[in-house]
């Protein structure tokens, strides 16, 4: 009688192994773009793209709690708000055809150029305006601020119900869509005005404000997140119940586009393509422990949503290593980037002019 064996991989899958629906290649390779998350419980940004129509590749660079992420007007600059600073890269595309490591495989490489030292305010969502200024939303303080090389933060605004700066994560300020190049809505957990006090009412509670107005547009949302202006409709996620919802800013009420199970949070529209991050909440994440969608969260990814039928076009699961997604962002015009921290040496070789580029030579 034949014996038959089966072979058994007892060897644990590599760091950030995912699966994914074969859509997700094909997209990428046909809008031309690839795909930036950051996860500040892995402390790294992930560059996601397409080898080619059935395969991506991830480039994981490590940063220190890393959170929002945003490209200039002219996309040719990306910064990351991370622990206690702001850092500011520049795409060098003459350098990526030469990068030492790896010639010719990259169409870009964003090299650090500029560092805000912030100091700790737990930024969350970050934005280039239209004239190049850098907008952020200050967590701690409760603000909308700008950065520049004179401060650690200039306080731009604050949400009525706050009566003074003061560094004591009152109400949970975290999203901020732009319209016309400037910060216009922002949402936050509730509107108190206490230390902490967003945590005495989760998840109910949740607000979108109108910056110009002062006026809460919407209110009693559970933790929403990521706002963003596509096309003249404000959509935004409701995190602890794992919805997408477009609001209507002039009655405050709001329609579900679709439910998606997992605690959402960043997203990018791209064409007519919605990419949206879904996190895997620790049950030992105190103020999230409890939350009904915990439960039905099984893998940190991506969702990408096609906006105009409101139906799923692909999605992308972690097996490992990533639990939390807190930014998502669309590289347009990029099928391979490639981006450099400063934790090692690699960084300080690639040299740019306006007109030239260099790698320096090793002595």
């Amino acid at each position: 009688m034949e014996k038959r064996t089966t072979a058994v991989n007892t060897e644990s899958p590599a760091p950030f192994s995912c699966r994914y629906t074969p859509r997700i290649p094909e997209l990428l390779v046909h809008l031309n773009c690839s795909i930036a998350l950051s996860t500040y419980q892995a402390g790294k940004l992930i560059i996601i793209s397409a080898k080619d129509e059935n395969t991506l590749v991830q480039l994981p660079r490590h940063f220190n709690k890393v959170m929002g992420i945003a490209e200039d007007p002219g996309h040719t600059k990306l910064a990351l708000a991370c622990k206690d600073e702001v850092i500011v890269f520049a795409n060098s595309p003459g350098l990526a055809y030469s990068y030492p490591k790896a010639p010719q495989r990259y169409d870009s490489l964003y090299m650090p150029r500029l560092t805000y030292h912030t100091g700790p305010l737990d930024i969350h969502d970050l934005n280039y305006g239209r004239d190049g200024s850098l907008y952020a939303v200050n967590t701690l303080f409760s603000c909308i601020i700008s950065l520049d090389d004179n401060y650690s933060f200039t306080p731009l605004w604050m949400p009525p119900f706050i009566d003074k700066l003061v560094s004591e994560d009152r109400c949970h300020l975290n999203g901020m869509a732009m319209k016309d190049g400037k910060p216009k809505y922002v949402t936050c957990f509730n509107t108190g005005n206490e230390f902490q006090s967003w945590r005495n009412n989760i998840p109910g509670g949740g607000v979108v404000i109108d910056m110009e107005s002062n006026e809460i547009i919407a209110d009693d949302l559970e933790m929403p997140h990521s706002p963003g202006i596509f096309g003249n409709d404000l959509y935004l996620l409701l995190s602890a119940k794992g919805e997408l919802i477009k609001v209507d800013v002039k009655t405050g009420k709001y329609d579900t586009v679709l439910r998606l199970d997992g605690f959402l949070r960043g997203m990018s529209l791209y064409k007519d393509y919605l990419f949206i991050g879904v996190s895997r909440l620790r049950k030992n994440t105190s103020a999230f422990a409890e939350l009904p969608i915990v439960k039905k969260a099984r893998y940190a990814g991506i969702y990408v949503v096609h906006l105009p039928t409101g139906s799923i076009a692909g999605q992308l699961s972690y097996l490992n290593s990533l639990e939390e997604i807190y930014d998502i962002h669309i590289l347009p015009g990029k099928r391979r980037p490639n981006i450099l921290n400063t934790l090692t040496a690699s960084y300080k070789e690639g040299l740019s002019t306006p007109k030239a580029s260099f790698w320096a030579k090793k002595e």
